[in-house]
C-alpha cells in the first residue's frame, strides 16, 4: 500500500548542489592555510554566489529575535483584565444612578466602595470579589475577568487553550481540573519510577480530545513532559521577565480565576512535577522587552518559546560547538521563525556538506582530520589550470604564429582536446561530435566539446623540478597562495596532459625540502628567515640525475637572494645581507645544473633592483631567462615557461618562449 505525503524538500525540480564553487572555495582557504574542516565550515558560512550561507541566516534569526522583544510587552493581560473591570465599575456606577428605586443608604454605600477600590487592579478585583453587582452587565464583565484569567493561566501551559474554553461551560472547566489532577497523579508516578505504558494510554484515552493543539498528539509520556516542560519553563521565564509590580499583581489575580484557587494550585503542582522531571529546561531565565503592543499570559508565554527557539537555532548556525554538523539545524523550527525559504537554504547547505563528505573530495587521515582527497585536488587542479588558460589566452604580446607537424608519433586514435595539446585536430571525429550533439540542426556550430585531436607519443620525456620559496618574505607580502596556486596547476597539466614527464617539487625556506603536492597545498605560512637556493638546487641536480634521458627543466620562484646555504656538515649557514660564501655556492650549483643540460627559468617576484640584477645575472650565466610577472599571473607564467620548454621548436616554444607584455620583462 501507497502512503503519500506533503512534499518539503524545496523545489523538487531543482538541480543537484553544484560542488565546483564550494571546492574552489575550499581550495583556496587550505592553500591560504586553513584545514579543510575549517575551509569547508567557512564555505558554508559564507554561502555560494546564488546560495545563502550560515551567515546570512543567522542574521535573519538576530533580526526576528529583536522584532519580538522590540514589538511587544508582556502587561497585555493586566491591561485587558483593567479595561474589563473599568468597563464593569462603569457600568455598576450608571445603574446606581438609573435605579431610582434603590434605597439611598445602600446606594452611597456602594458607591463608597466603588470610590475607595484600590488602585491596584489586582486588589480591586479581589475586592469586588464579594460585591453584590446591581448591573447585569456590570456583574458579567467581572465575571469574564476571571474566565479570562483561568483560560490565559491554561493558555500559558497548554498552547490553544484560551481560544478551545473561551464561552466554556461549568462542566468544560470541571474536566479541565479533572485532566490535571490526573496529569499531576501521572507525573508523580513517573517521578517515583512506577509509571506504566498503560497508564500513559489510560490517561490519553480520557483526555487526549484537550492535547490534539497545535503541537499535536504526543506518543508517549516523554513527549508530553517535554512539551509540557517547554512551555512552562517559558511561562516562568515570561513571570521572571516582568517588573516585580507586574508580577506581584498577576500572582494576586491568578488566585481569582474561574473564581476560585483551585486552578492556581494544580497548575503549580504541575509546575513543581515538571521542574524535578525536566531539570535541563531554563527556568530561570529572562527577557526584555521594550515595545508597545502588550501580550497575553498565554502569547507572552509563546513569545518566550520563541526566543528560546530562535536562540537554539543561532546556536545551530553558528556550528561552533565540537562535533557541529549541518544536520544540527532544526529545519522544521526554521521554518516556523523565518518562513519556508529559509529552511529550503538550510536544507540546501545540509545537502551540500553531506555531499562534501561523502563524494570523496574529503577524506579524514589517520589523526581523525578532514584533509583533501587526490580527487578533490585533481578537481581544484583543473579549475586553476582553467583560470591559467584564460590568462594565457589573454595574455597581450602573445604571437599566434603556429608550426606544422605533431609534438608526437601517432597513435591512430583520438581524445578529446585538453588545454596545452598541440597535437592536429581529429577533423572526422569532431564535426561528428558537433553533428551528433546538435541532432543535425543548421548551420552546424562546433564548441569546445566537440573538439578531438590526433592522439601521439611523446617522442622525449623531461624531468621538471619547480623550486618555491618558502621564506619569511613570501608569507609576510601575500605570495603564499598564488604560490601555491602556481604549483597545483603545473602539477596538473603534467599529470593528466604530459604523464610521460617527471615532475618534483622542492620548497627552499632556511632548508630545501621535497613534497608532494598535497603536503605543498596544505602547507602552513612559515616565518624562519632564509632563503637556501643552494640546498633546494643540490636536491633538483639529484633529481635530474635520476633521470638521465629526459630533459632536464628547472623552473625557480623567488622573491628573495639566497641568504642561507648548506655546509658539507649538513647544518645551514644563514646570514643577512648575504654573504659572498652563500652566493658562491649558490652559483656553483648553479653551474653543476647548466652542465646537467637544464633548461632554467627564474620567475622573480617583487621590485627589489638589486634582486633583479642578481637574478639576472644568474639567469644570463646557464643561458637561462629571467620573468618578472605579476603576482596574479605567476602560473600562467610559470605553465608558459613549461608549456615552452617542453615543445621546444613547436608552436608553444614560439609563443611562450619570449614574453613582453604588460607586467613581464624577460633577460638574458
Amino acid at each position: 500500500m501507497s502512503r503519500y505525503k506533503k512534499y518539503d524538500g524545496g523545489d523538487p525540480l531543482a538541480p543537484p548542489v553544484d560542488l565546483a564553487e564550494a571546492l574552489d572555495a575550499i581550495g583556496e582557504d587550505v592553500m591560504a592555510g586553513y584545514s579543510p574542516e575549517r575551509a569547508m565550515a567557512e564555505f558554508l558560512r559564507r554561502g555560494g554566489k546564488d546560495q545563502a550561507g550560515l551567515d546570512d541566516l543567522a542574521r535573519r534569526v538576530a533580526e526576528r529575535r529583536q522584532e519580538i522583544t522590540q514589538r511587544h510587552n508582556l502587561d497585555g493581560t493586566l491591561q485587558e483584565v483593567r479595561e474589563l473591570l473599568d468597563q464593569a465599575v462603569l457600568a455598576e456606577r450608571g445603574q446606581l444612578a438609573r435605579d431610582i428605586t434603590m434605597d439611598d443608604g445602600d446606594r452611597a454605600l456602594r458607591e463608597m466602595q466603588l470610590d475607595n477600590l484600590s488602585p491596584s487592579t489586582a486588589a480591586a478585583v479581589s475586592e469586588l470579589a464579594s460585591y453584590d453587582w446591581a448591573s447585569s452587565e456590570a456583574r458579567e464583565r467581572y465575571e469574564q475577568i476571571k474566565d479570562l484569567l483561568g483560560r490565559e493561566l491554561l493558555d500559558q501551559r497548554f498552547d490553544g487553550m484560551k481560544q478551545a474554553l473561551e464561552g466554556a461551560t461549568e462542566q468544560d472547566r470541571a474536566a479541565i481540573n479533572e485532566m490535571l489532577t490526573d496529569l499531576n497523579e501521572l507525573l508523580e508516578k513517573r517521578r517515583q519510577g512506577v509509571d506504566t505504558d498503560d497508564d500513559f494510554r489510560d490517561f490519553m484515552g480520557k483526555h487526549g480530545d484537550q492535547f490534539a493543539g497545535p503541537s499535536g498528539n504526543p506518543q508517549n509520556l516523554d513527549e508530553l513532559m517535554d512539551s509540557l516542560a517547554q512551555r512552562a519553563a517559558a511561562a516562568q521565564r515570561m513571570l521572571n521577565s516582568m517588573s516585580p509590580e507586574q508580577r506581584q499583581e498577576l500572582m494576586e489575580l491568578s488566585a481569582q480565576a474561574f473564581g476560585s484557587p483551585e486552578l492556581m494550585q494544580q497548575l503549580a503542582r504541575m509546575d513543581d512535577n515538571l521542574q524535578a522531571l525536566r531539570p535541563g529546561e531554563d527556568w530561570s531565565g529572562s527577557e526584555q522587552f521594550s515595545g508597545e503592543e502588550g501580550l497575553g499570559l498565554g502569547d507572552g508565554t509563546g513569545a518566550l518559546q520563541d526566543l528560546a527557539e530562535l536562540d537554539a537555532l543561532a546556536d545551530q548556525l553558528s556550528q561552533s560547538y565540537g562535533g557541529a554538523r549541518m544536520e544540527d539545524v532544526d529545519l522544521d523550527a526554521l521554518a516556523r521563525q523565518l518562513g519556508d525559504q529559509a529552511a529550503v537554504e538550510a536544507k540546501t547547505l545540509q545537502e551540500l556538506e553531506r555531499a562534501l563528505r561523502d563524494s570523496g573530495y574529503l577524506k579524514r587521515g589517520s589523526d581523525g582530520d578532514l584533509r583533501l582527497s587526490p580527487k578533490a585536488m585533481r578537481q581544484l587542479g583543473k579549475a586553476l589550470l582553467r583560470d591559467v588558460a584564460d590568462r594565457m589566452s589573454g595574455r597581450s604580446g602573445a604571437r599566434e604564429s603556429r608550426s606544422k607537424g605533431l609534438a608526437g608519433e601517432p597513435t591512430g586514435s583520438s581524445r578529446p582536446w585538453q588545454f596545452g595539446d598541440t597535437e592536429q585536430w581529429d577533423v572526422p571525429r569532431t564535426l561528428t561530435n558537433a553533428m551528433v550533439r546538435q541532432g543535425g540542426e543548421r548551420p552546424m556550430r562546433l564548441a569546445i566539446d566537440d573538439v578531438e585531436v590526433v592522439e601521439t607519443e611523446a617522442r622525449t620525456q623531461a624531468a621538471v623540478v619547480l623550486l618555491v620559496d618558502t621564506s619569511f618574505s613570501m608569507a609576510m607580502d601575500g605570495r603564499w597562495v598564488p604560490m601555491k596556486r602556481t604549483a597545483l596547476a603545473l602539477h596538473q597539466l603534467i599529470s593528466s596532459r604530459f604523464r610521460g614527464d617527471h615532475l618534483q617539487l622542492v620548497t627552499f625556506g632556511r632548508h630545501a625540502q621535497v613534497m608532494e603536492i598535497e603536503e605543498l597545498t596544505a602547507l602552513d605560512a612559515r616565518w624562519a628567515k632564509g632563503t637556501n637556493l643552494h640546498h633546494g638546487l643540490l636536491l633538483a641536480n639529484r633529481f635530474f640525475r635520476k633521470h638521465p634521458n629526459a630533459q632536464p627543466v628547472l623552473l625557480v620562484v623567488t622573491d628573495g637572494e639566497p641568504t642561507a646555504h648548506l655546509e658539507s656538515s649538513g647544518e645551514v649557514f644563514f646570514d643577512y645581507p648575504p654573504h659572498p660564501l652563500t652566493i658562491a655556492h649558490a652559483v656553483s650549483e648553479l653551474d653543476n645544473t647548466a652542465r646537467l643540460g637544464a633548461q632554467v627559468t627564474f620567475f622573480r617576484l617583487g621590485e627589489d633592483p638589486g634582486l633583479a640584477r642578481f637574478i639576472d645575472s644568474m639567469a644570463r650565466r646557464v643561458d637561462g631567462r629571467m620573468v618578472s610577472p605579476e603576482l596574479d599571473d605567476l602560473g600562467a607564467a610559470v605553465v608558459g615557461s613549461y608549456l615552452g620548454s617542453r615543445a621546444t621548436g613547436s608552436s608553444y616554444a614560439q609563443q611562450f618562449g619570449g614574453w613582453g607584455g604588460r607586467g613581464f620583462w624577460v633577460g638574458g
